[in-house]
């Protein structure tokens, strides 16, 4: 079997898995939507000032979070599958075939991203047509971009998923250490308010987003599809190098980490 040949096969394992959970892929669009109609409404309702969101209002401005927030979560805890597949002695065949761990991990990661992909692209088009004032926004560019950065950062939190999901022994032990990584990550991105709002106020929450890959992330979209300029806090190049950065990073450590996994 040749190493092409094998992550094709352990990536239509993972998507094939995926497209026969029906309740997954419902779950993980509803969730977001909730998102928009009980924060972004009901936050959006005690906020009269719509200028401190650029003109828009307060459900459309986390919007591009929403995205994120979508590609977060269910790229991390894409991870947990390394622990059933511990569990049932799949992943046993799988490092018994003559693949290189690194073509696992990749083939890993492709299912993962692809899983996140498909669920955040639901609300992409559902996106169009809950808010008309962001159609105009909808061009070809501007969904390369927003599309560019989903990806990377969908690389970059299956990769934390599965590097978790290989030095854990338990699905409980995941589901712990994962919602300690992923909600401090997501409440500190900024999906939810501006970020240069904490300079003053919390300097040390500042810092913390900036250390937060998926605060460029959000910082992309939300400029892409919000083009107003003070949305602009990091610039989409500093945002693209660093995600990228930390993507590659991660594809390192997830790749270290599967060579080393014991069973």
């Amino acid at each position: 079997m040749s190493q092409l040949s094998g992550l094709y096969a352990i990536w239509l394992r993972e998507v094939k898995v995926f497209f026969r959970e029906y309740s997954r892929l419902i779950g993980s669009v509803l969730t977001p939507l909730l998102w928009l109609v009980v924060v972004g409404k009901g936050i959006g309702a005690s906020i009269e000032d719509e200028e401190s969101f650029g003109g828009y209002g307060y459900d459309t401005f986390i919007f591009p979070g929403i995205l994120c927030m979508t590609v977060l979560f269910q790229s991390v805890f894409y991870g947990l599958y390394i622990v059933w597949d511990r569990k049932i002695d799949f992943l046993k065949e799988v490092l018994a075939a003559p693949l290189h761990r690194s073509t696992i991990f990749l083939g890993k990661v492709l299912g993962g991203v692809t899983d996140s992909m498909v669920q955040v692209t639901i609300i992409v088009i559902l996106g169009y047509f809950i808010f008309p004032e962001l159609r105009e926004n909808y061009t070809v560019q501007s969904l390369a971009i927003v599309y560019l950065f989903m990806f990377l950062l969908a690389v970059t939190m299956t990769s934390i998923g599965l590097i978790i999901g290989s030095r854990m022994e338990s699905p409980e032990g995941f589901s712990l250490i994962v919602s300690l990584v992923v909600f401090p990550m997501y409440f500190l991105s900024g999906a939810l308010f501006l970020k240069k709002n904490l300079i003053n106020e919390a300097p040390y929450l500042y810092w913390a987003t900036v250390a937060n890959p998926v605060s460029y992330a959000v910082d992309a979209i939300r400029y892409t599809l919000l083009p107003v300029e003070a949305f602009n806090e990091f610039g989409l190049a500093r945002d693209l190098a660093v995600l990228g950065g930390f993507c590659i990073a991660l594809l390192g450590v997830g790749t270290l980490a599967f060579r080393t996994m014991r069973l």
